[in-house]
């Protein structure tokens, strides 16, 4: 259905044609199904209406890679170069607008753009490459929160139902950003929960001030008192970027976070339900297992609006200047043209997908994620001997989302390991609650006192 906010006359071309509701039931349920409706109706570009607005959907997997390498800088990221926002047609309230206003990297272009794009990578350096003592800190963190996670879980016995999205796969990432951060873990408790309300919480907008007005507080205390952490090496690497800035850039986390987390949910799904990708996990195969699924399940499936400078040519139809284009990630995987290189069997996989982007934008944190999606799903099958769904595959809930493709919860039956149900976990204190464990830290001398009393919060959040 169409908007009556979009006249023929106002908008040429995209509003002539009929639009499809991209974000219907249909397509929270099953996605795939739309897009190749869409693929067969239109061709590798399709008119679409995105919450009242009309966008123009891409998803062949040609004309997604040359939008994204944007080699003639003809697609811009800046939200003023979309046309119906320039003359003030987009609502004011239209629920994706604050995420495409954002002034941060990733919604600049040029000098700006790559500017602020060096900072995140020099940022990000010393946590990425494995042979420095950053890097092994980390790792050995994210075995410790890996098993801290594991060890809430297992407070309900040996055996029994655990939900692996809620109280596994999307807190994990929450952990490893407050190292990254460099935050104590007084402060660390309180952004922990702030970014789980961030992405899946009733206070969402209080928790959104609140982590703004944390992270320009942490901004300043980094400029004056450097550490090995990330908001200091980027201080170092951009020394003119103002703690705005930084603090606005250390924001983008958050879509990390959610990013990072709906993967490695991924991961788990198809490796315990595909016996041929646990057998490769458990032969050490296992980035080439998340390889896999960021091809067959990308956790972002579709982009953020990029805006053509100048009309151009594109699948059958003319893209207007100041027209918006949604990029389809899992659909340019699905294409015919590219999709062959993948079955439901097949371990290895083609490296040449979309899921980490490509040109200007690609991922700076390729190998933090993938990291972390390997430690999580590998420590995961160390620690249960069994895990199991505990529903149908067909039946699991999926978060409603323009852009990512997400479990809302993944419930499985599980049995511990001989091993780790044998571990000593704390006692429970009056009144059922498990007391906070003696202060430890995680692997690079913070203490950790508190920490698991946060997951046990996390785990009751369903």
């Amino acid at each position: 259905m169409v908007s009556e906010r979009w006249s023929a006359s106002a908008v040429e071309g995209l509003i002539s044609l009929p639009l499809e509701s991209l974000l219907t039931g249909d397509y929270e349920a099953d996605p795939a199904l739309v897009r190749e409706r869409l693929r067969a109706r239109y061709g590798p570009v399709a008119p679409v209406d995105v919450l009242g607005v009309p966008v123009w959907f891409v998803l062949g997997y040609d004309e997604v890679l040359h939008i994204m390498q944007n080699a003639r800088d003809v697609w811009s990221k800046r939200v003023g170069h979309w046309r119906a926002y320039a003359e003030g047609r987009v609502p004011a309230d239209w629920p994706l607008l604050a995420l495409l206003q954002a002034d941060n990297s990733g919604f600049h272009d040029g000098e700006r753009h790559r500017g602020l794009r060096g900072a995140w990578i020099a940022g990000l350096r010393p946590f990425q490459d494995p042979g420095s003592e950053q890097a092994q800190r980390l790792e050995r963190a994210m075995v410790r929160y890996c098993d801290d996670l594991v060890g809430v879980m297992a407070e309900a016995g040996p055996t029994g139902r655990a939900d692996l999205a809620a109280q596994y796969g999307r807190p994990f990432p929450l952990l490893v950003a407050n190292h990254l951060l460099g935050v104590t873990i007084e402060r660390g408790e309180d952004m922990v929960e702030d970014q789980w309300r961030l992405l899946d919480g009733p206070d969402s907008a209080g928790a959104y001030q609140r982590l703004c007005a944390a992270l320009l507080e942490l901004a300043t205390v980094k400029r004056q008192r450097r550490g090995d952490d990330l908001p200091s090496y980027m201080i170092e690497a951009k020394p003119d970027l103002t703690d705005e800035e930084l603090a606005r850039e250390l924001m983008m986390l958050s879509g990390f976070l959610d990013f990072t987390g709906s993967l490695i949910c991924n991961v788990i799904l198809e490796v315990i339900t595909n016996p041929r990708l646990r057998e490769s996990v458990s032969v050490g195969a296992i980035e080439e297992v998340v390889n896999r699924v960021a091809l067959a399940n990308p956790a972002l499936a579709n982009l953020t609006f990029r805006y053509a400078r100048t009309s151009v040519k594109l699948g059958r139809f003319t893209i207007a200047a100041g027209d918006p284009v949604m990029l389809s990630i899992a659909g340019a995987h699905t294409d015919p043209r590219f999709a062959g290189a993948l079955t439901r069997d097949s371990v290895r996989s083609t490296r040449a997908h979309l899921a980490w982007g490509a040109g200007p934008h690609r991922c700076p944190s390729q190998r933090l994620a993938t990291q972390m999606s390997s430690i999580a799903v590998r420590r995961l099958l160390d620690r249960f001997s069994a895990l199991k769904p505990a529903i149908p595959a067909d039946q699991l809930p999926w978060r409603p989302s323009p852009f990512v493709r997400a479990l809302r919860s993944l419930p499985v039956n599980y049995e511990l390991s001989a091993s780790f149900a044998g571990t000593p976990r704390p006692a429970p204190e009056t009144g059922g609650e498990p007391s906070p464990p003696v202060a430890q830290d995680d692997g690079d001398g913070r203490p950790r006192s508190g920490l698991l009393a946060v997951l046990r919060r996390l785990r009751r959040v369903q």
